[in-house]
């Protein structure tokens, strides 16, 4: 193993700042927090405003449904195989391990990390790329799971988050690297939302988004480092891939590695500049690294066929039964007994409106993405007991 460590001369002037109290001067002052409703949740000396957020993520009704969420590889009996809510602590370490060294709001980062994938749906990328697709053709909208793990925060449930932390959620699109992540300013929620809807209509608004916080842009960073040599342990745990068939390079090729030298090289090019960068060297190794996975792992037959062969038209089926149920009332579908009622019965905070009159496509949108892996095969199975369509699953012994 090939580890990388700090400077001695960045380490002694890291130092040197917390001796002289100018360690920090970078990090959001939360007392610039900006929330839709500034009456409520206020800080106090227990729960400072990014505390409030965090606490408000972890007990989203939603939160718990990360465990049974796939990362990358689907169809496994593996209790080893990363799920995302592994995915996203690992994220929330990363970033903080970074923010900490460079003196940034540990709780803001925290926060938008913990956050992130909240809105991801069941069977990973590609059951994100299949919902968009069906959103599109039924309502003329695309789904980005970035921008759905907002909704979930700020409008399935409206817990009045901050537009800190909502930003840097929005803004976290790890599957665009870059050598540097200079944060822009944002104002209001005014034009937060103009942005979110922008989205909406078109996909690629997605990719120019960008945190309003150094805390937001070491998030995004973060969820690159947390994946790359963690996909490459479970590609070789499902047999998918060996970790000795990447490329060896600037940051190395194996998990503790990749996540040793980013984190090291980004502190040492970071510290005490209002921007976070890496060198040229470990970026371009960064990106090497990034397209082997995509070669090696993403891309295999074993990842990509079967879902769309199975999930793909499951997905299409229940979208369609979902939304027809929703247009006739079936009360006694699933879409209200198990979604409308369920976040009806949750949601303790005011609405504008109430929920079942949210357009239809969108509730349909919105159950599809809340449900976990499991769920989704049951309620396909439950919706359509006759189909030859069906998951199977690898199992431990296999």
């Amino acid at each position: 193993m090939n580890y990388k460590y700090l400077s001695d001369k960045t380490t002694k002037r890291i130092d040197l700042d917390k001796q002289n109290g100018a360690f920090g001067n970078n990090a959001f002052d939360e007392r610039g927090v900006v929330r839709r409703d500034q009456g409520r949740d206020n800080a106090d000396a227990v729960r400072t405003a990014f505390i409030r957020d965090i606490d408000k993520i972890m007990h989203c009704p939603f939160y718990n449904r990360y465990a049974d969420k796939t990362q990358v590889f689907s169809f496994y009996k593996n209790d080893d195989i990363t799920r995302r809510a592994l995915h996203v602590q690992l994220v929330s370490r990363i970033a903080r391990t970074v923010g900490k060294a460079l003196g940034l709001n540990l709780d803001l980062i925290e926060a938008i990390a913990l956050g992130h994938d909240i809105g991801h749906t069941p069977f990973g990328h590609a059951g994100e790329s299949f919902l968009d697709e069906l959103f599109f053709a039924h309502a003329g909208k695309h789904f980005s799971h970035n921008i759905h793990s907002v909704r979930v925060l700020d409008g399935i449930f409206p817990f009045n988050i901050s537009l800190q932390t909502l930003n840097g959620i929005a803004a976290h699109d790890g599957e665009m690297e870059l050598c540097e992540y200079h944060p822009k300013e944002i104002k209001s929620f005014e034009e937060f939302d103009k942005a979110i809807l922008d989205c909406y209509a078109d996909k690629g608004n997605v990719k120019k988004l960008v945190p309003c916080t150094l805390e937001g842009c070491v998030v995004r960073i973060a969820d690159i480092i947390a994946y790359l040599g963690k996909d490459r342990q479970d590609a070789e745990r499902t047999k998918i891939n060996w970790q000795e068939n990447f490329a060896e390079g600037a940051i190395g090729r194996y998990n503790s590695e990749i996540i040793r030298n980013l984190m090291v090289n980004i502190i040492e090019n970071s510290y005490g500049l209002p921007y976070i960068k890496m060198d040229d060297e470990h970026f371009a190794a960064l990106k090497t690294a990034k397209a082997d996975n995509y070669d090696l792992i993403y891309k295999t037959e074993q990842v990509e066929t079967v879902l769309k062969t199975t999930v793909k038209p499951m997905m299409e089926n229940i979208y369609k039964r979902l939304l027809t149920d929703l247009e006739s009332g079936n009360k006694q579908s699933p879409i209200f007994k198990h979604h409308i009622d369920f976040i009806n019965n949750k949601v303790h905070y005011p609405r504008e409106m109430p929920y079942e009159q949210t357009e239809k496509n969108q509730i349909v949108v919105d159950y599809i993405a809340s449900m976990t892996d499991d769920y989704f095969v049951e309620l396909h199975k439950y919706l359509f007991p006759e189909s030859d369509l069906q998951v199977e699953y690898k199992g431990y012994f296999e």
